[in-house]
């Protein structure tokens, strides 16, 4: 049965869709069947993926969630793309923040998303939501289709501290939407771990959270590669074979799937211990 996993943080620019891209390519490289969902009107993980022209395009999330709200049947393929380094993609573009707007007054309006995947996701092993950076309705969608959430964050005080406010949306999913939802982890993204800023955050961060919610012992660093790949329509694995961040993406990937697996489905998951209750108020 396919893990649905969503990469959040209503924070922009913590490497959110490369953890996505470069996770996804790390399971793909080890045999697992993978479609990564572009839920961001940005496009960054489509672009990510050389897919450049998705504004121009009408086979994308946008269009499959209005023929959802409209009650209309959509295409068996989901405007699935085959992409070159082994995984499955559904594209996204900038029509998606009208959905987002028509979504307040849809019916079901939660569970668009969990309608398209239902008829697909038993072709794959892991699905990827690649969220948009703000905790609105197609982030809800995201929360209310998925088994797990991965939180990257990057290692420095306002990212660490808008954490709660993530943290409190996820549970009241978890309370009024999905109560399996679970947090996968927590991953440190951009890390420059020369720095006393950085390392002192991520100490700050295990401390508060460490004892309640899995926090990878990995970290990505922070790698003109990675800006360079994304810029060249490559993940890590490809564009940079011999480099630091490959090797932790590929560790990451498979902790991250193990995780899914072992820790979720044994009902140990790090978010058993969380008191989300608290966090609602």
């Amino acid at each position: 049965m396919a893990r649905i996993i969503s990469i959040v943080n209503q924070k922009g620019g913590t490497g959110k869709s490369a953890c996505a891209a470069n996770l996804a390519v790390g399971l793909a490289r080890k045999n697992k069947k993978v479609l990564i969902v572009d839920a961001d009107p940005q496009s960054d993980v489509s672009a990510g993926f050389g897919y450049r022209d998705c504004d121009d395009c009408n086979e994308t999330l946008t269009a499959l969630m209005e023929a959802v709200m409209k009650d209309e049947d959509i295409p068996s393929n989901c405007y699935i793309r085959h992409q070159a380094e082994g995984i499955d993609i559904i594209c996204s573009n900038i029509g998606l923040a009208g959905t987002e707007v028509q979504l307040v007054n849809a019916m079901s309006r939660e569970y668009v998303l969990k309608q398209i995947l239902y008829g697909i996701k038993e072709q794959y092993d892991t699905v990827i939501i690649d969220c948009m950076p703000s905790l609105g309705m197609i982030t809800i969608n995201a929360l209310a289709a998925s088994d797990e959430v991965l939180i990257p964050v990057e290692a420095s005080y306002l990212p660490i501290k808008g954490l709660q406010q993530l943290l409190r949306t996820i549970g009241k999913v978890r309370k009024q939407i999905n109560p399996k939802l679970q947090v996968g982890g927590i991953l440190f993204t951009m890390v420059d771990a020369h720095t006393n800023d950085a390392r002192n955050n991520m100490e700050l961060l295990r401390n508060v959270y460490g004892s309640q919610i899995h926090i990878f012992d990995n970290y990505i660093p922070f790698s003109v590669r990675m800006k360079e790949s994304v810029r060249e329509g490559q993940s890590i694995f490809s564009y940079d074979p011999k480099g630091k961040a490959r090797k932790i993406y590929l560790e990451e990937a498979i902790n991250a799937f193990n995780y899914v697996l072992d820790e979720l489905c044994h009902g140990t998951g790090s978010a058993a211990g969380y008191d989300f209750n608290n966090m609602e108020e």
